[in-house]
């Protein structure tokens, strides 16, 4: 039995802790609101962020990071990621050298367009790394349903340990070690996602949505290897796998969040209604700012930046998409 310490107590954090309790590993779950903390406790319920799912009885909350981390075998890092840098600082003090991280949040930092393997790094230099990625909504996992991720390691010795703790016949664990790539998938998906819940939010049709799906996979390949990942990764489980989930489901946050821009409601709207964090929201102006350092065109990712940060109609953003000149499908890693 290994000592597990899950960083984040949203419906992510809440559902790995699910996971690693599960495996019959000592599960403590950081948590910041104490309400949550008392009741995850007191009724195996996280009713903020994972309402209605029963959660695996054993878990231990705590408001007290120093508690989470103290002999921990590895920790699993789920906050919010542009809440990744203050989280890992406030652990530097308390994580024990040489404990490894694994970080589960999909997104780019905004501001310095860092990956979170690159926030982490400067946090807690230290802390061997892996990355969780791939198709896996929180509330399915904590349910015990069928799922599949990537564990991303440059050690496969420590991603294979990190693997086999977590995995099971449920929860199925694939071992990679292109980092960047599980990293770039996990934060593009998020953005795709959006584009995809324009066109159905316009009733634009399955045929755009896929359109969307496949020439997105184009751009997070394209994005991708410019960053030094394999061009490959993008055709598992934290690539083609990841973006397929977000972008054909109405339970994803990001693609419900583009419906509701695809019917006119404004984000300000949509956003004071929701509690949970809509990753992609706060990634596109990343994505498009490292697309235009990199000289990666990316009309889908652009599109989607230029209407949550720059003003631009839903309408008018699909239509300059569809404006672009013709140019070859996926091949290689030319996205044109």
């Amino acid at each position: 039995m290994a000592r597990i310490g899950v960083i984040g107590g949203g419906a992510f954090g809440t559902a790995l802790a699910c996971v690693v309790r599960r495996k019959g590993h000592e599960t403590t779950l950081w948590v910041r609101e104490p309400e949550v903390v008392e009741s995850v406790n007191r009724d195996e319920r996280n009713p903020v962020y994972l309402k209605g799912v029963p959660l695996v009885p054993g878990i231990v909350a705590t408001g007290d990071l120093a508690r989470a981390a103290e002999g921990a075998d590895f920790l699993l890092l789920a906050p919010p990621a542009q809440h990744m840098r203050g989280v890992t600082a406030q652990l530097r003090a308390v994580l024990a050298a040489g404990t490894p991280v694994v970080t589960c949040s999909k997104g780019i930092e905004r501001g310095t367009c860092m990956l979170m393997s690159q926030v982490i790094a400067e946090s807690l230099p230290e802390a061997p790394l892996a990355v969780l990625s791939g198709p896996s909504f929180a509330h399915e996992i904590a349910a015990d349903l069928p799922t599949g991720v990537t564990i991303a390691c440059d050690d496969l010795a420590l991603g294979g340990r990190i693997a086999h703790e977590m995995g099971s016949f449920r929860f199925r664990t694939y071992l990679s070690d292109d980092v960047t790539g599980a990293l770039v998938g996990g934060a593009m998906k998020n953005v795709l996602a959006i584009a995809c819940g324009f066109a159905a939010g316009m009733q634009l049709g399955a045929n755009l949505r896929a359109t969307f799906l496949a020439r997105g996979l184009a751009e997070m390949a394209g994005l991708g290897v410019s960053m030094g990942a394999r061009f490959e990764t993008f055709m598992g489980l934290a690539g083609i796998g990841d973006l397929d989930l977000s972008c054909n489901s109405s339970s994803s946050r990001n693609t419900s969040l583009g419906m509701a821009l695809g019917e006119g409601r404004t984000l300000a709207e949509v956003l004071a209604e929701r509690v949970t964090v809509q990753e992609g929201v706060h990634s596109a102006e990343s994505v498009a700012m490292l697309a235009a350092r990199l000289g990666v065109r990316m009309p889908i990712s652009h599109a989607v930046d230029q209407v949550l940060n720059h003003g631009m109609g839903v309408a008018e953003a699909i239509e300059q998409v569809l404006s672009q000149p013709f140019g070859f499908d996926l091949a290689g890693v030319r996205v044109v």
